[in-house]
């Protein structure tokens, strides 16, 4: 797998940092290609309003038109491809208006997240069949790792995932959410030797 993306500079971290606007582009990233209608009816928003905040998006490079789609009257929007990295919050001076920036798009980022679990573990068995059900995986897993363990398995997972990423699609694919969280627990005590 490549690389991480190298963090949003201060500018897009800032045009981002709206919750109309992380909304918006998780909503492409997830789903695909739409029109600010289309995002306005999903989001519960008008499409003046999803239409103003794709173009701000856009000036930063975050999103784009999707030329392949569309009239001169309907414009489609696409997530620009590769991954976006937000900057260590903690390693911005605390106040700053990167560090609120950066703070708003992750905590943002994980209502989305947990958004979508609640949605699948809710409504789930009324949209798919058993197939999909079968597959779906909520798992918990505790191990004791050292940081650079931590950092190893995480790698070692980001290429498998490099790896199923980019190919064309198949039939009776759909969006799939992967959600990784790996990350110390903040009451665990450190092993002694």
């Amino acid at each position: 797998m490549e690389a991480r993306a190298p963090a949003l500079g201060t500018a897009a971290l800032r045009a981002l940092a709206h919750p109309l606007r992380v909304r918006i582009l998780d909503e492409l990233s997830m789903y695909g290609p739409l029109t600010a209608s289309g995002l306005g009816e999903r989001l519960g928003e008008s499409s003046g309003a999803t239409s103003y905040h794709l173009r701000q998006l856009e000036k930063h490079g975050l999103v784009a038109e999707d030329a392949g789609r569309g009239t001169a009257r309907e414009r489609w929007w696409m997530r620009s491809p590769g991954s976006i990295t937000l900057p260590d919050a903690h390693q911005q001076p605390e106040g700053s208006a990167d560090r609120l920036a950066t703070e708003l798009i992750d905590q943002e980022w994980m209502r989305r997240r947990d958004d979508s679990v609640r949605e699948f573990r809710e409504r789930g068995e009324a949209v798919f069949d058993r197939e999909w059900l079968d597959v779906a995986s909520f798992d918990t897993v505790n191990v004791r790792l050292t940081a650079e363990e931590l950092h190893e398995l995480v790698a070692e997972i980001d290429a498998v995932i490099g790896r199923r990423l980019g190919g064309a699609a198949t039939a009776g694919a759909r969006p799939v959410q992967l959600q990784l969280n790996a990350f110390p627990l903040v009451r665990g005590e450190t092993d002694k030797e």
